[in-house]
């Protein structure tokens, strides 16, 4: 009634453009703080939630930009593990925080597109509650062997594996990893069987694979490097459309015969869902200057991922690809998460 009975006397007073003038100044009365609080963007610091314990490649690649953005944002950058539930936990938190940029998801692709097919009654959706900010990198996955397997070749397993249906094992970091869904997907496409053997992290699932336990494993290049140039184990392919400066001389899967075999990690944030669109702007443009940074890139390559930057339009069109894609995979290999 106050606001009714204002403008009809300002309309009385000073016409159409007047009254105009003062329901706008009175609405953003409404909405106190909103337009000056996107202007004002960050005014504390910015969480990086990170799904894994400190270490690894996925922690490695988040800490990596925190100097850089800390720089542009003029807030700090702080990681912030929450780990377990195969990721659950930290997209969960992230799902449920205020949609104002200051907690952000370090998103790990298989987590990121599927645990919604491993996980029936998860309280967190991919598309329903999150918005792309930009992909960070993108890791290549190596197949390689114990010494003692009488396989020189990618080829070489997959006859072996087939004369020997069952009785070879495989090493992963565990279920429902990158490395799983990536060799179930790879038995499928070469009808082969082989046992999947899951481990807490890649640390154990090298171990094992070293002491020769277990015949072979498939897993990033920082993790496999060192057993590879000890000798310990034999590495039979880079999955991956091109070759890797930690292993110049490994064959791309496509170079060893199985052109259709790629297994890539991603890694990119992601803001809750109704973040506003300029605060994702700022954070995209901190993403983007951060992955051009000489610090970064060197870093990149110490840590042997490649930086593959891509804005929130692109990282969408991936993730609802990579969802699509691999749902099937995992729906028909009837992956469960532990």
């Amino acid at each position: 009634m106050l606001l009714r009975k204002f403008v009809t006397n300002a309309s009385k007073a000073g016409g159409f453009a007047s009254t105009l003038g003062l329901v706008m100044a009175l609405s953003l009365q409404f909405v106190p703080g909103a337009a000056q609080s996107q202007a004002s963007f960050p005014n504390r610091p910015v969480n990086l939630i990170v799904p894994v314990p400190p270490g690894g490649i996925l922690d490695t690649v988040a800490r990596m930009v925190v100097p850089p953005m800390t720089q542009t944002l003029g807030q700090p950058v702080v990681i912030d593990n929450k780990a377990g539930a195969s990721g659950n936990i930290a997209a969960s938190f992230v799902a449920k925080s205020a949609p104002d940029g200051h907690n952000l998801l370090v998103g790990y692709s298989m987590f990121h597109v599927g645990n919604p097919s491993m996980f029936p009654n998860l309280n967190w959706d991919p598309l329903r509650d999150f918005t792309p900010v930009g992909m960070l990198v993108v890791s290549p996955h190596v197949m390689a062997v114990h010494p003692s397997v009488p396989a020189k070749t990618l080829r070489e397993f997959v006859d072996l594996a087939r004369a020997n249906p069952g009785k070879l094992n495989y090493a992963t970091s565990g279920n429902g990893s990158v490395p799983h869904v990536g060799v179930e997907l790879f038995k499928q496409q070469n009808n082969i069987f082989i046992t999947h053997i899951p481990y807490r992290g890649a640390g154990p699932a090298m171990l094992d694979v070293v002491a020769g336990n277990v015949q072979m494993t498939v897993a990033t290049p920082p993790s496999l490097a060192g057993f590879v140039q000890s000798g310990k184990m034999r590495p039979l392919a880079v999955a991956a459309s091109k070759r890797i400066p930690l292993m110049p001389d490994v064959p791309t899967s496509a170079e060893a015969g199985f052109p259709g075999f790629e297994l890539e990690a991603w890694v990119a944030l992601f803001a809750p869902m109704g973040t506003p669109p300029a605060i994702v702007q700022k954070l995209t443009e901190a993403v983007k200057l951060a992955m051009e940074s000489p610090s970064v890139r060197k870093s990149a390559e110490t840590a042997g991922v490649e930086i593959r930057y891509m804005p929130p339009a692109q990282l969408d069109a991936v993730v609802r690809k990579d969802i699509q894609y691999w749902s099937n995979v995992i729906k028909t290999a009837n992956i469960r998460a532990d």
